[in-house]
Parts: structure tokens; sequence; C-alpha cells
């Protein structure tokens, strides 16, 4: 018996030993999985800056930036007038859309009623999940003629029209932060401003906007990123022409118009420079990624001096109804609000019913699946591209994410400076424009890979795009999981990695689902990143070793090709439906899992 003891008792040490490699293995692949996305953002600034050094030595790195002329031909490139123009666009489409996304947030969250709130919240979800050319397709089409008359100028082009279309783009990302700020505002401070005798409109506009003043700034630092990347719109409605910005209808360049206008040809000290350009453009995100690290570092929730009034202790009933008396400025603010929350439904519902008029009718058999060549494009490529596309970026973006998600979750500890520098390179990568990606595609899978325009090497670009939202919606998850589950897990004898495995991660589920259907918008949507990487070619692709377009890649071809603007209409119609459809999707699996949780 005491040999039988002894056995057991080596086979349990055995056993517990096994279970803490396995337990220690586990923590360490989780670890790089999570520290992933530092090297990612590493290998793209590396990458970007090797490449961009021969320009910086043949050109002269602030003659570069400093110089007025960009110049293929006589091979003279200065990007100063388009680092103005660039800088110009972000700040008025910030002001133009901040402004309204700000009113939109109000309304919605202490204005809007109840029956009618989750239908507005689905209105900037879908104008949120347009894609970029689409917006860019409506200015040109609808906005620019009305523009044209209304000026009374041969051609909208430039500054005026780009600003606004932007700044409609830039709306929902705002709105949802700036909303969620609001939402998180103490209760008692809207409830003891009405009882210090505050109207409902100034405790709003002169308490809980202050208070949230942290997170509009954060909001608005990320549209200014979301605006200086954008490339596909203002592509279309710049006139892309190299002048600085000294008038609304005068054509202008940006950084990001720049490189797509021309890095498909260019050859040399040309694309050298062009990939300079994308690196100047990477450091500015950069800086605005860092702006916004410093400010959730200070966040706190805190009445601002400049916008609130303070509150003095008075018994006097007279001071009270004085004090309502000055609400006059609030009043009109509140009607404000009114107004641009219907205007921002009304514009949705424009851009899709133009969408949908223009496209619809022309949306055939033969466009969506007949045989497609090059004197003859169909669809039909493009359902077989996006389709491979959003397999092989989903199953190399699944496991980084979900893995990364599980360490930040689960094994990290609460306010570690190795969680904060992970979660700053999460931020960091989610802001990153999709040209820049591109650029980091085509240069590293592309050229050093060998991949040349490739359907993988579009899958790869696009797994590091949507792999910040497979981390954020997955840990947003974990995170709703009560802690009591995992004690139950433990005291039933499960260790950490099969409670993970088992309770935890079932649990989380819903979490995991929303980011592959949101991964699947982006990658439906995308463009930029695809266009010199996947390629843009109108043939069945025959495996992924071979050029394909997407969807949004195709829309581009017939627009700026001028293949068919009919053809254009109707997929842009077929990208709305396809985006109708995952924002319905996204909605009912998020009912369906709170509804699977309640039960």
């Amino acid at each position: 018996m005491a040999q039988n003891a002894a056995t057991a008792t080596k086979g349990a040490v055995r056993n517990g030993n096994l279970a803490s490699v396995r337990e220690n293995t586990a923590k360490g692949v989780f670890i790089a999985l999570a520290a992933f996305s530092i090297l990612a953002v590493f290998a793209i600034v590396i990458y970007l800056l090797a490449a961009s050094i021969p320009a910086f030595r043949e050109i002269g790195f602030f003659k570069f930036l400093t110089g007025s002329i960009w110049s293929a031909k006589h091979e003279i490139f200065g990007i100063l007038p388009m680092i103005v123009s660039s800088l110009v666009l972000t700040v008025l489409s910030v002001l133009l859309g901040g402004i309204l996304a700000i009113f939109t947030a109000v309304y919605m969250v202490y204005y809007c009623p109840i029956w009618m709130k989750k239908i507005y919240e689905q209105i900037i979800n879908l104008l949120a999940g347009i894609p970029s050319l689409i917006f860019g397709y409506f200015g040109l089409v609808a906005l620019k003629p009305v523009l044209d008359d209304l000026f009374n100028v041969g051609s909208s082009l430039g500054l005026l029209l780009s600003t606004l279309v932007l700044s409609i783009m830039i709306l929902p990302t705002i709105t949802s932060l700036v909303k969620n700020s609001l939402e998180n505002v103490p209760m008692h401070y809207y409830e003891g401003a009405l009882a210090l005798g505050c109207t409902k409109n100034q405790a709003v506009w002169k308490v809980c906007l202050p208070a949230a003043k942290n997170g509009i700034i954060a909001a608005l630092i990320l549209g200014i990123g979301r605006a200086v990347g954008e490339t596909m719109a203002v592509q279309l409605l710049l006139g892309n022409l190299v002048n600085y910005p000294t008038g609304f209808f005068l054509p202008i360049r940006s950084l990001t118009s720049n490189i797509v206008l021309e890095f498909g040809y260019s050859t040399g000290l040309h694309r050298e420079a062009l990939i300079a350009t994308g690196f100047v453009l990477l450091i500015f995100i950069l800086i605005i990624n860092l702006c916004l690290w410093a400010v959730k570092k200070n966040d706190s929730i805190a009445g601002n001096k400049f916008f609130s009034r303070k509150f003095k202790q008075t018994n006097s009933t007279l001071a009270q109804l004085n004090y309502k008396k000055t609400g006059s400025v609030q009043d009109i603010l509140w009607i404000l609000s009114h107004i641009i929350a219907i205007l921002v439904a009304v514009m949705l519902a424009f851009i899709i019913v133009f969408v949908f008029v223009r496209g619809i009718p022309n949306i055939t058999a033969d466009f969506l699946f007949g045989e497609s060549a090059n004197a003859h494009p169909t669809l039909s490529p493009a359902f077989a591209s996006t389709g491979m596309l959003i397999l092989m970026a989903l199953l190399v973006a699944l496991p980084l994410g979900i893995g990364a998600a599980i360490f930040l979750n689960e094994y990290a500890k609460r306010g570690s400076k190795l969680v904060k520098l992970i979660r700053l390179f999460i931020d960091t990568l989610a802001g990153i424009p999709s040209i820049v990606f591109g650029l980091f595609g085509a240069i590293f899978f592309g050229t050093y890979c060998g991949m040349g325009y490739s359907l993988i090497n579009g899958s790869l670009t696009l797994a590091l795009i949507i792999l910040p939202t497979i981390i954020r919606s997955t840990e947003q998850s974990l995170s709703e999981v009560p802690d009591s589950m995992r004690e139950a897990s433990y005291a039933l004898g499960a260790g950490k990695l099969k409670t993970i495995f088992v309770v935890v991660l079932p649990q989380a589920i819903s979490g995991i689902v929303t980011s592959i259907i949101l991964s699947i918008g982006r990658i439906v949507g995308e463009s930029a990143a695809l266009i010199y990487t996947a390629g843009s070619v109108v043939n069945m692709p025959t495996g992924y070793d071979s050029a394909g377009s997407s969807f949004a890649v195709m829309m581009w071809k017939f627009m700026s090709e001028g293949l068919d603007t009919e053809l254009c209409y109707a997929t842009a119609a077929i990208l709305m439906i396809l985006v109708i459809i995952l924002n319905i999707l996204v909605t009912v699996s998020q009912k369906f899992f709170q509804r699977r949780k309640a039960k």
C-alpha cells in the first residue's frame, strides 16, 4: 500500500508539473500574440523608413519637406503644398464634422425618445459602415453639380467640396465616442444641476457636456486621424493639382491622394519619394496617437471652468429664478441639436436613396455572375476575390486577435506598463491609414517576400488592418464575463487554461462574432490598401498567388478609368446592400447573445 501511495504521489506530482508547463507555455503564447501589435507597428515604421531613406538622401530631408514643386518628369519632389493642403482640409473637416457630431451625440443621449434611440444608433452605425469610395462618388456626382451652380464656378473640385464630404465621413466616429463619454458622466452631475435651479437645457449644456470634455477631445483627435488618413474619397474630390489651398475651388492635392494617384506607375526615385510621402504621413498619425494617449492617460470626469458655471450655495428662491432666466443660449443649442440630428438622418437617407436609384436599375444577372473580361467586365471575379480575401484575412487575424485579447483580459495585471504599452500600439495600429498599410504590403509582402500583386498579399495586409477591431471587440466581451464563473471553474478543479477555453470564451462568443462581422464589413469596403497589394484586374482569380479585385476596387476601377459609369452605379448599390446586411447581422447577433445571457 505504501508503494501504491508513493506511485500515486509521483503521478500527481508529474501531472501537476505537466499542467504547470502547459499553463506557462500557454501564457507565453498569449503574450507573444499580444506583442504582435508592437511588432507590426515597428515593422511598418522600419520598412517604410528604410524604403524612404534613399529619397531623403537623394532629395534632402528638409528640401523634401519644404519644397513646393512636385514633378516626376524633372525628378523634383517637394511635399509642402500637400502637407499644408492635408492640414487645412483636416482642420476644416474636423471643425465642421466635430460640431455636427457633438450636437448629434447630445441629442442622442439627452433628448432622443427612448423608442427612437435604437433606430438612431443604427443610422449612425450605418453611416460609419459606408465605404469611403461611396462617399467620394456621392460627392462627385451629387454635391459637385449643386456647388457648381450655387457658386457659378466651372468646377467646384477642391477644398470646400472635400471638406463637406469628409466632415460627413468622420461624423459617425466622433458621434459614437462623444456619446459614450456623455453616457459615462455620473447622473448626480445632472441631478445636482437641476437641484440647484438649472433647467434641463442648462444642466446638459453647461454641466454634463463640459464634464465629458476629455472624451470629446479624444473623439476629435481620432477624427483628426481619420481625416488625415482618408484617401479614396478626397482623391476624387480635391482636383489633384499641386497647389497651396488659397481658395475653396482651387484644385489641390493631399498626401494620401498623391500616393494613390502615382504609385502604380512610379519607378526609381519617383517611387521612393512616394514611399517617403507615406512615411511622413505615418509620422503625423503617430503624433496624433501619442496626443490621444496623453488625453486618455489624464482622463477624468471634471467640469471645465471656462464652460461650466460654478454654483454658489444659496437658499434664495429669487436667485434660482434669475438663474433660470439666463438659459436662452442653452435653449437655442437645444433647438440646434434637434435640427442637426434630423439633418444627419436625412443625409444618410439621401445617400442611400441616391445610390439605389442610380445603381439598382443597372444590376443585371449577367453583370453579377457573367464571365468577366477586359472588354466586358462583370462582378463575378469580385465575388470570388472578396470571399478569398475575407477567408484568409480572418484565418490569420482571428487567432492573433483572440490570443491578444485573452492575455490582456485574463493574464495581464491591471494597470501594468506592459498592458499600457500594448494598448498604445493597438490604438496606433488602428489609426494607421489604409494607404500606409497598402504601401507596407507592397514593399514587405510584395517586394521582400516576393508575393507581388496577389490575393495572399492583400489578405495579409487586411489581416493587419482588422486586427485591432478583433482585439477590442473580443476583449470587451471577455471583460463582461462574470468573475464568479471563473471562480466556480477553479473550485471544480479546472486550471486557468481550461477555464478560459471551456468557460470564458464560450461566454464571450458574442464579441468574437461581432468582430468577425465588423471585420468583414471593413474588408468589403476597403480599396486603398488593396489596389497595390491584391491588384485591380477584372479577371477571375485562379488562386491566392494571382491578382484579384474586391467590390470596392472594382468600383474604383470603373470610376477612375471611366470604363462604364453605369457599372460604377451598380457596384455602388451592391456595396451599399452588403453594408446594410452586415449592419443588420451585427444588430441581430448582439440581440441574440443578449437574450442567451439573460436566460
